[in-house]
């Protein structure tokens, strides 16, 4: 099966969720998007891949977001090409019209439901909606843990005389990838290519090598290479080259990817935790460019925080598990009483739709 292009546009932060559904598609680039409404178990992913199957048999280039909460879920299309796409626009990741009529329509699934049915089942299913959410607000109360001495490991480490040597590795390879490509700078896009679910820590390196030939790999275990990649995308961008800048999903304010498929390249981080299992173009050792002295006062400091963060970490894991389970078993609850049928013509007159913007 080809490589697909795919990324996630939520994380669970310690914040809580954090979103990018407003940058999935530029204002100037949207043709046609369509924000699918309704509950759990109506259909919402099923109905996206039904239509992303149908443009992709006609060649349409795809872009497929995953879900945070459950990586084998939908929550978005995008056709680029098209300048169009649906979106799951329940919370959290909310999504409201920008110019409704025009680019954004509402899709009800709603009201595929069998209302006089789902009734009876009103107790069962308040019950399993507080469960779920319950499990969410103790995996974000670990992730917050976990950020916290994460932050407090990067701070002992992360010195002046680090920030220039990264800086300065970061102008070298500029002088020697980057070349200046035309006078208007390029644009900047921020998806997640990592996430934090049910499934545990992961990241989309297949979606970096699809999309770029030549991979960086950063070693990088306490996150001090996020300026090195800022640097890398503001000339970029100053060359006149389109960027992808993925955050980190524990500190979304901070890069910790980037991907530039004019140039076919790409710097991915690799840690112990979630290591980088490709063959990449050139590594660059981050921890090796640590002063050295200071890795040697803190080792036993640093060596017991990422156990402790571990072990938080796998507790948010599970609360993060707990939450699907509880949220398959309200699918379950309601998945008997949805006309599917009603779904999947509601689909093909999507793809009527779309299919009719390339006329």
């Amino acid at each position: 099966m080809e490589p697909k292009v795919t990324f996630f546009l939520g994380a669970n932060a310690p914040s809580g969720f954090y979103s990018l559904y407003d940058e999935l598609l530029s204002p100037q680039d949207a043709q046609r998007v369509f924000l699918l409404k309704g509950g759990p178990g109506c259909g919402k992913s099923s109905l996206m891949k039904q239509v992303s199957a149908a443009l992709e048999a006609q060649g349409e280039e795809t872009e497929y977001i995953r879900c945070s909460g459950d990586p084998d879920s939908l929550d978005a299309v995008l056709f680029p090409r098209l300048g169009a796409a649906l979106v799951d626009a329940t919370a959290p990741h909310v999504r409201e019209p920008s110019l409704p009529g025009v680019v954004e329509s509402y899709i009800d699934l709603g009201r595929f439901y069998d209302h006089a049915a789902l009734s009876t089942l009103r107790e069962e299913i308040q019950a399993a909606t507080s469960g779920y959410k319950s499990h969410y607000k103790g995996a974000y109360r670990c992730l917050t843990a976990v950020a916290q001495l994460k932050e407090d490991n990067r701070s002992l480490l992360l010195t002046p005389s680090l920030e220039e040597k990264l800086r300065k590795r970061a102008r070298g390879i500029l002088s020697r990838e980057v070349k200046k490509a035309g006078q208007e700078p390029g644009k900047l896009t921020r998806r997640f290519l990592g996430a934090i679910s049910c499934q545990g820590r992961s990241c989309l390196f297949e979606t970096a090598e699809t999309l770029c030939h030549k991979v960086y790999e950063l070693l990088d275990t306490y996150g001090l290479g996020s300026g090195m990649l800022t640097v890398l995308a503001a000339g970029a961008m100053g060359a006149g080259y389109d960027v992808i800048l993925c955050p980190s999903p524990l500190f979304p304010d901070r890069a910790e990817h980037l991907l530039i498929p004019q140039l076919s390249l790409g710097f991915v981080t690799s840690t112990p935790e979630l290591p980088y299992e490709g063959r990449p173009y050139r590594r660059v050792r981050i921890d090796a460019m640590a002063e050295k002295e200071l890795l040697v006062q803190y080792k036993s400091r640093l060596k017991f925080s990422r156990k402790i963060q571990s072990a938080l970490l796998s507790q948010g894991v599970d609360a993060l598990a707990q939450a699907k389970a509880q949220h398959d078993e309200l699918e379950k609850l309601y998945n008997p009483h949805v006309d599917f049928e009603g779904v999947r013509r509601q689909g093909e007159e999507i793809v009527r739709e779309l299919t009719a913007l390339r006329e």
